[in-house]
């Protein structure tokens, strides 16, 4: 087998567009889009994917278990990042150095 190439027999017409149905009643435009929060690979973003993956994803949409659908609400990206936060002063070089 080829480097990633999937394992296993690739999904129906009806299972993808189930699954299409799901990603996009989940708040994403399509596959691309879910991406990032559904944690797809490149290659299922592409609309590439086996029965096997296609079943389990369109299991975690239909009992809600995937990854948040709409990001932009959720508390841990609202939340303060360090990025936010003063940074303490440092001493300058030539204090250090005693000049």
């Amino acid at each position: 087998m080829a480097f990633g190439q999937p394992q296993g027999p690739p999904a129906s017409k009806r299972q993808l567009d189930r699954l299409l149905d799901l990603v996009i009643a989940a708040g994403h435009e399509d596959f691309r889009d879910a991406r990032g929060p559904l944690g797809l690979t490149q290659r299922q973003a592409n609309g590439k994917f086996t029965r096997d993956e296609a079943d389990e994803l369109i299991e975690q949409l239909e009992t809600g278990s995937g990854r948040r659908a709409d990001r932009r609400h959720s508390p841990l990206r609202n939340a303060p990042s360090d990025r936010c936060r003063p940074r303490r002063s440092l001493p300058n070089c030539s204090d250090v150095a005693g000049w």
